[in-house]
């Protein structure tokens, strides 16, 4: 079985998480410290809330340093998640703090001229559009449905970075993939069978 690490900073859907990753039978650990980290093979940074405010958690638990060593440093994977893949992000227009900037990019909000026919935050189920092949979406196809919830969005630098994109308004990234940095804007966790495919994809990538 796969051992994944998920960080527990505060905000996030932590037990929903755990339990889809023993339900693809990997299995979880919660890492509540520095120290829960290094000892981690696969990294899951979940997310619900505002940007400033994961930030300042991440600083607080003093999570950051240990986590540019295992990312940047020691290459290990780490799957990005709502909130957590939108602090891989240098900044957002959602707040004044830096992000972590492992990934050039942006985080938007959504800005409507009708707001009666597209209603913000974005909640619901949606479906992707695959732009590269990624090993976080084997077997998964065009109109593959997850899960989002989420009143900003984000808008990478590069295109190469892109995985696969969403319709709400505009075309938005819903996924993207920088050499061991995945992050999705979705929630895998609350979107069964394909989210259930897309973690197992994560557990069992080398």
């Amino acid at each position: 079985m796969t051992n994944v690490t998920i960080i527990d900073y505060g905000l996030g859907n932590i037990q929903s998480i755990a339990n889809m990753v023993k339900r693809v039978g990997g299995i979880a650990e919660i890492a509540c410290s520095s120290r829960d980290i290094q000892k981690a093979q696969k990294l899951i940074l979940p997310g619900v809330g505002a940007f400033d405010h994961g930030m300042n958690l991440l600083h607080k638990k003093n999570f950051i340093p240990v986590l540019k060593k295992k990312i940047v440093k020691d290459g290990i994977p780490i799957l990005g998640i709502c909130l957590g893949a939108q602090l891989f992000m240098s900044n957002s227009e959602e707040g004044k703090l830096k992000g972590l900037g492992w990934i050039e990019g942006n985080v938007r909000k959504f800005v409507f001229n009708n707001p009666q026919l597209l209603k913000v935050p974005h909640v619901g189920w949606n479906t992707i559009q695959i732009k590269k092949k990624c090993p976080l979406l084997t077997k998964m196809k065009n109109g593959s449905r997850f899960y989002f919830t989420h009143s900003y969005y984000i808008d990478v630098s590069s295109k190469e970075d892109v995985v696969a994109t969403t319709e709400y308004g505009i075309e938005f990234v819903s996924i993207f993939n920088k050499d061991t940095l995945y992050g999705v804007q979705f929630h895998p966790e609350k979107s069964h069978v394909f989210g259930m495919a897309l973690i197992k994809n994560f557990l069992t990538m080398t």
